[in-house]
């Protein structure tokens, strides 16, 4: 599955489509699939417990990939039909957005743990409840059908702007970073730090500035940029005796800034 993912994703970002005109997608397609690769692999990689079996993956976890990835890839399958009654969703496809709303969540706790699990819940619960809510907060309120069918069925929701900039760049990005480690490319940047920076005090850490920097005129993208040098700074920046916590304050907030996120100053030079 990862590798077919991969295919994907080097399909979809080439020029191959065009030329032979054979699964040209457009942005929302590419974002569905993308997503049921997401979910179905955070089924399979990642056991719901830490009692749970590490030796195979039980039944129940292959039933909510399928389910999880059928769902992420409704729109896909279904992209004509939900366009020609865009705004008047189905009781089927309510059933859909719901099932693939909690499989999401349910993959985010696997994958990356409760606490952003929560975040997404209160505000989903927001979503709901607003007019139960204190004066300064309320709102109108969304019903189960509105609100299901605009986070599940249009890109203003889970298929919006986060991973669109998943399914253009940051894959590919971490895809490219994972292929250098590999290949060894890791240990010569390190190498390359040091001989630069390495004598300056903090160079572990200059040499990340710097890195992101020049990487950044190259990918046009912040979240691309951060992703692919902080895949070698950070390490780096560790193996120097920075204590954990601070490896990733060189990669958001400033001075990082100045160099992962300020970068859009500059378009794409090179």
């Amino acid at each position: 599955m990862p590798l077919c993912w991969s295919l994907f994703q080097l399909w979809y970002a080439s020029p191959l489509p065009f030329i032979f005109n054979v699964a040209v997608l457009n942005d929302t397609e590419a974002r569905s699939i993308h997503l049921a690769f997401a979910v179905f692999l955070a089924f399979t990689a990642y056991p719901a417990l830490k009692r749970s079996p590490r030796d195979r993956i039980p039944l129940l976890d292959w039933i909510l990939a399928f389910a999880g990835s059928f769902s992420a890839a409704y729109l896909y399958v279904f992209y004509t039909e939900l366009a020609g009654r865009s705004g008047a969703p189905t009781p089927t496809d309510i059933y859909v957005a719901v099932t693939g709303m909690v499989l999401l969540l349910e993959a985010t706790r696997r994958a990356l743990g409760p606490p952003l699990m929560v975040v997404a819940a209160v505000f989903l619960l927001y979503t709901f409840g607003g007019p139960h809510m204190p004066d300064v907060i309320a709102h109108k309120g969304a019903s189960l059908n509105k609100a299901m069918s605009h986070l599940w069925l249009t890109t203003e929701g889970v298929f919006g702007i986060a991973v669109g900039v998943s399914t253009s760049f940051v894959f590919l990005f971490v895809l490219f970073g994972a292929m250098l480690e590999r290949a060894g490319a890791g240990a010569y940047f390190i190498k390359v730090a040091f001989s630069l920076l390495g004598h300056m005090r903090g160079g572990p850490a200059k040499a990340a500035v710097v890195a992101s920097g020049l990487s950044g005129l190259v990918s046009g993208s912040s979240i691309a940029n951060v992703v692919t040098t902080g895949t070698f700074t950070i390490p780096l920046m560790k193996k120097s005796a920075f204590r954990a916590p601070k490896p990733g304050r060189w990669k958001s907030p400033p001075p990082p800034m100045a160099s992962s996120h300020h970068r859009s100053w500059a378009p794409p030079l090179f």
